[in-house]
């Protein structure tokens, strides 16, 4: 969206595509893109390198590499047919 934004193109924000921009202005707009998203990036550091075991995207899948605790309560889950419907909604409405 930045590199857009640099070139003047406004698609994104339909009530300034109808709109000039100086130069000085599209340049400032970038700047403070690069900072917003720099900023996201160190508030929310701990989430985008975040490691989401793969039983927790497919809880019916192979769980050989988990924990027993963890493989026992999947084996539970994995005969529950009412809780196989609701995963076929989304493994993120699943688990809530």
């Amino acid at each position: 969206m930045k590199q857009n934004i640099g070139r003047g193109e406004f698609s994104q924000f339909p009530n300034l595509s109808q709109t000039s921009c100086q130069e000085d202005d599209v340049s400032t707009y970038v700047q403070h893109l690069n900072a917003l998203y720099s900023d996201f990036e160190y508030r929310f550091e701990d989430v985008l390198t975040m490691v989401i075991p793969p039983w927790i995207i497919n809880p019916y899948g192979d769980i050989e590499e988990t924990n027993v605790i963890i493989q026992e309560e999947l084996a539970e889950l994995s005969t529950n047919e009412e809780l196989k419907v609701q995963f076929k909604n989304g493994y993120q409405q699943f688990w809530l």
